[in-house]
Formats: structure tokens, C-alpha cells, sequence
């Protein structure tokens, strides 16, 4: 018995590990409720980084937030680390809260489309990978109808010189981001990252977007 011992000890560390590193994979990391609140309405789009697109969002009225997550993947509870091996086929993407009397869900996708590039594969400026795709994430036959359309008026339009290449894709679950993720921009102001290329991204938006800003 003396000798099995160490063998033992070692199994229950290894298990405490585990519990531990499925505590922290939890950690900040959860699986929203679709149910959009009464009188609200709920999209997803993935852009690129969720850095910048929910900063983007955030700034049009009827927009009541923006939530920095996952979605069109396999993995349950994704962390960002896991996410940026480009294994778990999710997108890093916005969750968006708005009020449909204020804002439509066309005038959503005039956002998306005039706050990226939808013709660069699996990139978005210097983020590659398909973690980075282009991506309308459609709850309703409606909702799929409209972002085709949408598609169809915007490769018509001559915005863009090469053919969109934006999935439509049913929204089947939607990760919340880890905290630390969340208001990115607003919280890191003096970020690298966010000076050379989010800040940039949101100037281009704002002189694209014909619609309104908040003040």
C-alpha cells in the first residue's frame, strides 16, 4: 500500500487541477438567454475584432448595448484563448440590444455593412483567421430574407471592389466574452491596438454611415 500511495496522491491532484481549470474555464464565460427583453429585439454579426464592433454599435441611437461574445461554433463556454486557436469554429462577434421603434433591423445591417470590409475572407484588417470572419447571424425566416437582400443591394452598390463573402448563418447560441473584454475601447483608450486600428476602424464608420450618432 505504501507504494500505490504517491500513484494516488497524484490522481487526486490531477483532479483538483481539473475542477480547478474547469472553474476558470467557466469563469466570465456564459451562454446568453436569446429572449430578447419585452419590447426589445435582439442580432448578432460577427465583423472582426469584438473590440471594435460593439464600440461601432454602441454609438447608434436605438442601440441599448453591445455585448462582446462568441457564436457559430461547437464549443460550449469558449474561452478567448481557446477562440484565438481557431478550432472552436466560433466568431468572435457583437450580441445587440435595440429597440425596434427606434431602429430597424435593415438599418442594423447598414451598420454591419458600412463598419467593415465583408470581402475579405476570414480577416478583418490585420486579424486573420475564421475567427475573424464575416458573419449575419439570422433568428427568423425574415431576418435570413432581409440579410440576403441586404448582401444582394450592398455587392450592387460598387462600395466594395471584390463580391461580399459574409455567411448567413442561423444564431443557434451566443457566449458572453470574458469581462475583461467587454467596453474594450472604452476602458483602454491608450491600448495600441485601439489607436492603430479600432479608433481608425470607428472614424471610417462615422464618415460612411449615413445614418445617426449619438451625441
Amino acid at each position: 500500500m505504501k507504494q500505490l500511495m504517491p500513484s494516488i496522491t497524484l490522481v487526486a491532484l490531477s483532479l483538483v487541477v481539473l475542477s480547478q481549470n474547469s472553474c476558470a474555464k467557466a469563469q466570465g464565460v456564459y451562454k446568453v438567454n436569446l429572449v430578447a427583453p419585452k419590447g426589445k429585439a435582439i442580432a448578432a454579426f460577427a465583423e472582426g475584432c469584438f473590440w471594435c464592433s460593439p464600440h461601432i454599435f454602441d454609438a447608434v441611437p436605438g442601440i441599448d448595448s453591445a455585448v462582446a461574445g462568441y457564436a457559430g461554433g461547437h464549443t460550449v463556454n469558449p474561452t478567448y484563448e481557446e477562440v484565438c486557436t481557431e478550432t472552436t469554429g466560433h466568431a468572435e462577434a457583437a450580441l445587440i440590444y435595440y429597440d425596434p421603434k427606434v431602429i430597424s433591423y435593415n438599418e442594423l445591417l447598414d451598420v454591419f455593412f458600412t463598419s467593415h470590409d465583408p470581402t475579405t475572407l476570414d480577416q478583418q484588417g490585420p486579424d486573420k483567421g475564421s475567427s475573424y470572419r464575416s458573419v449575419i447571424f439570422y433568428q427568423t425566416p425574415q431576418e435570413k430574407a432581409l440579410a440576403n437582400t441586404a448582401i444582394a443591394k450592398y455587392n450592387a452598390s460598387g462600395m466594395f471592389k471584390k463580391r461580399i463573402v459574409t455567411e448567413v448563418t442561423a444564431l443557434s447560441a451566443f457566449y458572453r466574452a470574458e469581462e475583461y473584454h467587454q467596453k474594450y475601447v472604452q476602458k483602454n483608450p491608450n491600448n495600441r491596438y485601439i489607436q492603430g486600428v479600432s479608433l481608425p476602424r470607428f472614424d471610417r464608420f462615422k464618415q460612411t454611415y449615413k445614418g445617426k450618432l449619438k451625441n
